[in-house]
């Protein structure tokens, strides 16, 4: 079977995008899906993306971790939505259903941004917080980012006890003034990855939860920038936007 595909990036989160509006590829088959985001056997990327018809909403997305799980993903979200408009399925603004149900989204200046759930619920566990916005996230703060192991200490905490039956994401933030800088180790790519679009949204919603920091915020992920807005009422979060680029890489076929 052949498979024609575009890879996409959002602030170096990787995916390959598949238009299956036509319901061919074989979404059972986990080991093809492991098999095409290994790097150097297959494409290479950190999830599959499938595009496909919706009965009411513009498009479903359809969303494989590398190793064939599912879940919310804010930067493959993100650069389904651009490929949906490549592929003339939406014009500038859509409507519609992935993993954790109905989302928005819409281009301006550049930048694509999608929204997630209303959020509450946010707890505070000895030295770190936890949240689920679609995709669970352990968030911790640290002192200098950059000095962290966040393979050694991120399958730490995914493989723990208290999360080795579900597992989680974990995200390491570093407060520069106004400025979040995050790195994630990812769930189901298990190691980390360039930018984490839930994320950085988990840790931006915790800075303004624990310190009371604004909307919008920057983020700053080893792939670039992100930016996240919202409107706190207490302990309740709604109108959350992701926005960051989704850009092209290049597209193809492959042979399986």
């Amino acid at each position: 079977m052949k498979i024609s595909f575009a890879k996409y990036q959002g602030t170096g989160n990787d995916f390959v995008l598949i238009d299956n509006r036509t319901k061919f590829f074989p979404k059972g088959n986990l080991e093809l899906i492991r098999q095409l985001t290994k790097n150097k056997f297959g494409i290479g990327a950190d999830g599959i993306i499938l595009v496909e018809n919706h009965s009411i909403l513009d498009f479903e997305m359809v969303y494989f971790n590398a190793d064939g799980s599912q879940s919310l993903c804010g930067n493959g979200s993100r650069c389904a939505v651009q490929f949906a408009k490549d592929l003339g399925i939406i014009n500038n603004q859509t409507k519609f259903s992935t993993y954790d149900g109905e989302h928005d989204a819409f281009f301006r200046d550049g930048l694509v941004y999608f929204s997630l759930q209303d959020l509450k619920g946010i707890s505070f566990r000895e030295n770190y917080f936890f949240v689920n916005n679609g995709s669970p996230h352990y968030v911790t703060f640290v002192s200098n980012v950059e000095n962290i192991d966040v393979k050694r200490l991120g399958a730490e905490v995914r493989y723990s006890k208290e999360f080795s039956s579900a597992g989680t994401n974990v995200n390491f933030v570093e407060i520069d003034h106004q400025l979040l800088k995050v790195r994630t180790y990812e769930r189901g790519v298990e190691a980390e990855t360039l930018s984490c679009g839930t994320g950085v949204t988990a840790s931006a919603i915790v800075a303004a939860y624990a310190f009371e920091m604004e909307s919008p915020m920057i983020i700053e992920s080893r792939g670039g920038q992100l930016f996240v807005s919202f409107v706190k009422q207490g302990e309740r979060f709604s109108e959350i936007y992701l926005a960051g680029p989704a850009i092209k890489v290049f597209e193809g076929s492959i042979d399986v």
